[in-house]
């Protein structure tokens, strides 16, 4: 079965193996309601990343499945065996797959990253080494991910971030050594959060000058002088 360039595919999370059985054994996958990205259940594909539970299969999409309907449940009517379950009264879109297709090769991760969804396209899916090509490359963030892999710097799409608490999502995440990171979120100045350990970039700069800050604050991280007691840096860029 044919993937075509514009067919809308969802990569989940695939993290435990009764799941799994349960998309081989019944043909289908479950996502809760108040967590499903935009666009459930209107897309064309469901594929899986597994995680490290799958061992040697771990941090990678092997498989996927087209999606041939859907209902809206609750949980306790998907697995009645389950009826005192604290979620037992959520509501769920349950997908119906069809054949599961093998991958191969496998999207992998090129960094352990966590994952929850990916929505991407048919011609990006087919093209997708790793699971950063995944993403959409005409915005500022996709340009800059494209020219710094191109200089041989792998940067990481959509990274996830905690701080002070508070759980967010950084445009890109630019590896600066010594095991650190420098998250980078596209904003305008007035948007920005002061003490988030972020170098902001203004959405509308161009990409050189983009490009020529991330390479001063990777060269700053890497000086005992612009560290902080985490080891990373606070940026502002203007």
């Amino acid at each position: 079965m044919l993937i075509y360039p514009t067919d809308r595919i969802l990569v989940a999370i695939m993290n435990n193996k009764t799941d799994w059985q349960q998309v081989l054994d019944e043909g289908w996958y479950r996502i809760p309601v108040k967590n499903a990205p935009e666009g459930t259940p209107r897309f064309d594909w469901l594929a899986f990343y597994f995680t490290k539970t799958f061992a040697a299969d771990k941090w990678a999409i092997h498989y996927y499945a087209r999606i041939e309907g859907h209902e809206l449940m609750t949980r306790q009517d998907l697995i009645p065996a389950q009826p005192n379950h604290k979620r037992a009264n959520n509501w769920y879109y349950k997908l119906q797959l069809g054949p599961l297709q093998h991958k191969i090769p496998p999207i992998v991760s090129s960094n352990w990253r966590r994952i929850t969804f990916i929505a991407t396209t048919g011609d990006r899916f087919e093209a997708a080494e790793e699971i950063n090509d995944l993403f959409e490359n005409e915005s500022p963030a996709g340009w800059l991910y494209v020219t710094l892999k191109e200089m041989g710097i792998h940067a990481e799409r959509n990274f996830p971030l905690k701080e002070g608490g508070v759980n967010y999502v950084a445009d890109l995440a630019v590896p600066a050594g010594n095991k650190q990171w420098l998250p980078v979120i596209f904003t305008s100045l007035k948007d920005i959060t002061p003490d988030a350990d972020v170098l902001y970039l203004p959405p509308d700069n161009p990409l050189e000058e983009n490009l020529k800050i991330v390479r001063q604050a990777r060269l700053a991280l890497k000086k005992p002088s612009g560290q902080t007691q985490s080891g990373s840096s606070k940026y502002t860029a203007g």
